[in-house]
């Protein structure tokens, strides 16, 4: 006799029962740094970093302005809380040009086909370094349980898709050298292993011919360099810190020097830490 299996249903909750109001409520809520992770993973972004809330342009108000930890350039996220409008898809135009974003989130209950379909347009007609993203947010919930975010990515750049992105943005291989395939197959190997062992602290790039890659670590101005030496075999590893007092913090690590080569796996490690100014 079959055995019985209870299964819980899923409910949809409306938004206004968990945000009253969009700037108030749902605004702070999706700034936190739990809830901004959600998005980009939703997105197959890098870590946002949130810089401002209600940011001034000129009379105006952005709702979150974000770094992209990988690329340290700015992200617009605009959001509603009821279906897409004209006044909003202006606003985001607006916000853009006057805080130089490359990559901008529109969050809505709802998108009508016009705006989706302006998305996409502005994502054709734009040069390939600017993003538009049209996502929809939802809640849900399984019997009583408390709800539960759920954010539909509905319009995103052409070939946004991680192996799709990495073929269009590479020539053909029969234009490589030995070394640059090289390069590719390891950079590969190691995204994979990434994704086999997530980490919420590091998110690597997409593989690249490059002999070197960028990892951000959840923090603007910070991230990680791993330079390939494919004939000594070997891989250096760089912290790259990009601000004005990038001194000062350089002097707060230099403290963990010794901690950093006692604690570290691998045998016989020297960290080597050294300050270059530019200027």
């Amino acid at each position: 006799m079959a055995t019985s299996i209870n299964l819980s249903k899923i409910t949809k909750v409306d938004l206004r029962d968990c945000w009253q109001n969009e700037a108030t409520d749902f605004t702070p809520w999706l700034a936190t740094e739990d809830n901004m992770s959600l998005l980009a993973d939703a997105l197959g972004m890098n870590e946002l970093e949130v810089k401002a809330q209600e940011e001034h342009v000129g009379p105006f108000r952005a709702d979150i302005l974000c770094v992209d930890s990988g690329t340290d350039k700015l992200v617009l996220v605009e959001n509603q809380l009821e279906k897409t409008d004209h006044n909003h898809l202006g606003q985001i135009l607006t916000y853009a040009a006057g805080l130089d974003a490359v990559t901008i989130i529109w969050i809505a209950e709802r998108f009508t086909e016009e705006h989706r379909a302006a998305i996409d347009w502005l994502n054709r007609i734009t040069d390939k370094e600017f993003n538009f993203f049209g996502v929809e947010i939802g809640l849900i919930k399984i019997g009583s349980s408390p709800a539960a975010p759920i954010f539909n990515v509905i319009a995103k750049p052409n070939g946004w898709s991680k192996d799709v992105r990495t073929s269009s943005s590479q020539t053909s291989n029969e234009k490589r050298t030995e070394a640059e395939l090289y390069r590719y197959e390891f950079w590969s190997a190691f995204c994979e292993y990434m994704l086999n062992n997530p980490s919420k602290k590091f998110r690597a790039q997409s593989p690249s011919y490059n002999h070197w890659m960028n990892i951000a670590i959840g923090r603007s101005n910070f991230q990680i360099c791993l330079l390939l030496n494919s004939r000594e075999q070997k891989i250096t590893v760089q912290l790259y810190l990009g601000d004005d007092m990038n001194k000062k913090y350089f002097d707060a690590l230099l403290v963990y020097k010794d901690d950093a080569e006692t604690e570290s796996p691998v045998p016989n490690l020297d960290c080597s830490f050294r300050y270059y100014n530019a200027f």
